[in-house]
């Protein structure tokens, strides 16, 4: 029977000691990171462990934010449908160096607010927390545009007038003395666009017997039923007329002059209308919002867009 010295107990202590020192050092260990010289932007320091068994540093930061209570950033992009909360959203989180920018042209215009914006110290920032006004189109510019230089069979015409009667809008005299001698036509006031769409409703069906060209510009279309015996009567037809609509939701309004055209031919007539620089007015629209945006947010505007977040 083997018999146990006294030096047997001590030997297997340290034995184990050792095999715990060594397993220690082999796992991972804090190493705080000095980020002194590094430039601006960076903590202090950053926490780490080293992984003695792997030789790697490994990071610590997925398993601190797992802790964190709030955000450390403010981040994401909102979306609003009017100027006006453009504007109080913009106010409510801007510093001293958000900007605005704007695409002003068709067919995507858009305000942005970045909030976190580069400083005009130099100092450049995340551009990740932004507000976005996209200008959403009312249904009765859409449907100006959308039917904007299509031939319409004459009774769809008249329909398209009454419809939008509420758009028409009388011109203005500096209006008349611009666009009257451009078009070598005249002007129709509401009304008379009014009256016109009844008149034709009146001959949807009736032939057309004559086209002439008056020397005051306008132009008469006579149809010829056969209730009056072949006889007809004469319509005046105006050259150019005036709408006034807000082109954006809640938005203020524009301006556009628009041209009555048609062709006759076969005894019948299709109509159409040609919105003259519409796209321009728009532009001019979003151009007046982009300058109120800043007068009211106090913050500088550009026409363009910011760099990628």
């Amino acid at each position: 029977m083997s018999t146990v010295t006294k030096n047997d107990i001590p030997a297997a202590s340290a034995a184990s000691l050792i095999a715990d020192m060594a397993k220690a050092a082999a796992g991972p260990h804090y190493v705080p990171i000095d980020t002194s010289g590094l430039g601006p932007g960076l903590p202090s320091g950053i926490p780490a462990l080293w992984d003695a068994d792997k030789q790697q540093l490994v990071s610590v930061h997925s398993e601190i934010e797992r802790y964190r209570l709030k955000p450390k950033a403010s981040t994401g992009t909102a979306k609003v449908e009017t100027l006006g909360s453009f504007i109080e959203l913009t106010n409510r989180h801007k510093s001293e160096a958000s900007a605005i920018f704007a695409a002003t042209a068709w067919p995507n215009p858009k305000l942005t607010a970045v909030i976190d914006y580069h400083g005009t110290d130099r100092a450049p920032d995340f551009l990740k927390h932004r507000v976005e006004y996209g200008f959403p189109l009312t249904d009765e510019f859409k449907a100006w545009v959308g039917k904007n230089g299509k031939p319409m069979e004459q009774q769809d015409f008249a329909e398209f007038l009454e419809e939008h009667a509420a758009e028409l809008a009388t011109p203005f005299d500096a209006e008349r003395t611009e666009y009257e001698p451009l078009f070598k036509e005249r002007f129709a006031l509401p009304n008379e666009l009014v009256e016109l769409s009844r008149h034709l409703e009146v001959f949807v069906g009736a032939k057309v017997k004559q086209s002439t060209r008056l020397q005051s510009g306008e132009r008469q279309i006579v149809f010829e039923t056969e209730h009056m015996n072949g006889k007809g009567e004469p319509i005046d037809i105006p050259g150019i007329f005036m709408i006034q609509l807000p082109p954006f939701v809640d938005g203020d309004v524009v301006r556009i002059p628009a041209r009555i055209r048609y062709r006759a031919g076969q005894g019948s007539v299709t109509w159409f209308y040609q919105l003259y620089r519409w796209e321009y007015w728009l532009r001019t629209r979003v151009q007046n919002d982009l300058l109120k945006a800043g007068k009211d947010t106090a913050l500088p505007t550009f026409e363009g867009s910011p760099e990628s977040s």
